[in-house]
């Protein structure tokens, strides 16, 4: 009996211990793999269940979006672009059930997808320079934003956390701040001509340079750049200032180096937001255009 006891004491210490593992990997499941790829599945069966029944339907004289066929595909497509704009509504209320945060990401991913069979076999393949055609363009824009957002979502935010080190944005900015005072009072020796790109540099604004160079990188005008190279010659000053200047100097570029990289990988993470918002409120005018002239001019 006692054994029995035993038996049954382990059991539920395992059941408890695996029911634990399961709610930890449900936790770190990425929104692309929700639920053991449940809306790929979904919208892969549908795109399927359309590209075979887009075969098999026969269409007089051809297919088109104005055909019953059409107008259900057209239906269907409306609906699920109005429906996945709902996300950032979503994104404001935070629970855990079925339709979780994470469970309406990985739908809107995955049927945003589907969307590119949806509406394209909505067209009949009969695109040209009207409304339909450009709500269509506008679709696939925003199919496209949406692909790079899940590009760079999936690759930069381990390459952003690997920049930082731990450090905060504004832990940057003090590190900076505090090799601009080192600077200060090293380059007080130096002569004026030395000390004039030094006093550039402490100037300088770390977020000088605009979205062009955010995003690539390359700050052509950077002023402690520029004060480094300045002193890296002969000058007229103390060598022993001038190499304490240059140490300082280096380090401070090392700092800006690591926070620019820091709001470029930001930039690269929030850039296609500035993309893909626009284009579906675009996309949402084209479509009630596209609708509307179907209904009342056609």
């Amino acid at each position: 009996m006692a054994s029995l006891f035993s038996n049954l004491f382990r059991g539920g210490r395992r059941s408890k211990a695996t029911q634990t593992e399961r709610v930890r990997e449900r936790r770190h499941e990425g929104f692309l793999r929700y639920a053991n790829f449940r809306w790929a599945k979904i919208s892969g069966g549908l795109c399927l269940l359309i590209i075979v029944s887009y075969a098999l339907v026969d269409v007089t004289p051809r297919h088109n979006g104005g055909s019953w066929y059409g107008y259900t595909l057209g239906t269907l497509g409306a609906g699920l672009i109005l429906w996945l704009t709902a996300l950032g509504y979503r994104k404001r209320k935070m629970t855990s059930d079925y339709w979780s945060l994470k469970a309406w990401t990985s739908a809107h991913v995955y049927l945003g997808l589907s969307l590119m069979v949806i509406g394209t076999w909505h067209t009949g393949f009969q695109l040209g320079w009207n409304v339909h055609t450009l709500a269509w363009a506008l679709m696939m824009l925003v199919i496209l934003s949406g692909l790079y957002g899940i590009v760079v979502y999936a690759t930069l935010p381990q390459a952003l956390s690997n920049n930082r080190d731990e450090m905060t944005q504004m832990q940057m900015l003090e590190a900076i701040r505090a090799f601009d005072r080192q600077l200060h009072s090293a380059a007080q020796p130096l002569t004026p001509q030395d000390t004039a790109p030094v006093l550039k540099a402490l100037d300088e604004d770390p977020f000088a340079g605009g979205i062009g160079a955010r995003l690539s990188g390359r700050y052509r005008n950077c002023a402690t750049a520029a004060a480094l190279h300045a002193l890296a010659g002969t000058g007229t000053s103390d060598p022993e200032a001038r190499e304490k200047v240059v140490g300082l100097l280096k380090q401070k570029q090392a700092a800006l180096g690591r926070l620019r990289q820091h709001l470029k990988i930001r930039a690269l993470l929030e850039i296609w937001l500035y993309v893909h918002v626009p284009l579906t409120f675009a996309l949402i005018a084209a479509l009630s255009a596209h609708i509307i002239s179907v209904f009342f001019y056609w």
